[in-house]
């Protein structure tokens, strides 16, 4: 099926209930509109997100150019940009900024897995507030990542110069215009430089 969007001003959604489209027809929904960012959330809702402005699509480039950076020296696993998408043990399928899966993980995927939306928790996620997100809704995004099995998820705010650290059981701590963010548990080791990410707002 493929998605014509009306013209409408906003970021807009299409609701399409869960028993009407499973994984793999969702996985051929997304390669049908190749033009789209296309993510579902647990309750069957497909999310069409718009694409960004310059100055989060430069701070989204420097934290995966970072992260792969970092994963390719440190060996342990690899790291994955924004078109990368998990399906989640709540069903959702989520698109991080980017994010890193061990090789222990990568490892027990089929090479059928591989070649669509993976049933996979990364273990480390980076969010970047676009233009058009509303904290609220980002808050609970970031929330739903840890409370689907991720162990650490970054959320960054260039409008406000914050990121945002979540782990399981523990509240948000936030990071007021911070220079290097460092990596703890899955990506124990990877520091962050924020002056370029900054540099882009």
């Amino acid at each position: 099926m493929q998605l014509v969007l009306p013209d409408i001003k906003g970021p807009p959604t299409l609701r399409i209930e869960p028993d009407l489209m499973d994984d793999d027809q969702y996985f051929d929904f997304c390669q049908q509109n190749p033009k789209l960012r296309i993510e579902r959330t647990a309750e069957g809702k497909i999310v069409i997100i718009p694409p960004v402005g310059l100055e989060s699509s430069g701070q989204e480039f420097d934290a995966g150019l970072q992260l792969g950076n970092w994963a390719k020296k440190d060996g342990r696993g690899r790291a994955y940009g924004a078109s990368t998408a998990y399906i989640l043990p709540s069903r959702a399928a989520y698109a991080p900024d980017a994010s890193w899966v061990s090789h222990a993980q990568l490892n027990a995927l089929s090479r059928d897995e591989k070649l669509k939306f993976p049933h996979l928790v990364p273990e480390f996620v980076v969010e970047v507030r676009s233009p058009g997100d509303r904290l609220p809704a980002v808050k609970r995004k970031m929330q739903e990542w840890i409370e689907n099995g991720v162990q650490l998820a970054w959320f960054i705010d260039g409008k406000r110069r914050t990121v945002s650290i979540y782990r399981a059981n523990r509240e948000p701590e936030e990071l007021i215009n911070p220079e290097v963010v460092v990596g703890k548990g899955p990506v124990k080791g990877f520091r962050l430089k924020m002056a370029d990410i900054w540099g882009n707002v």
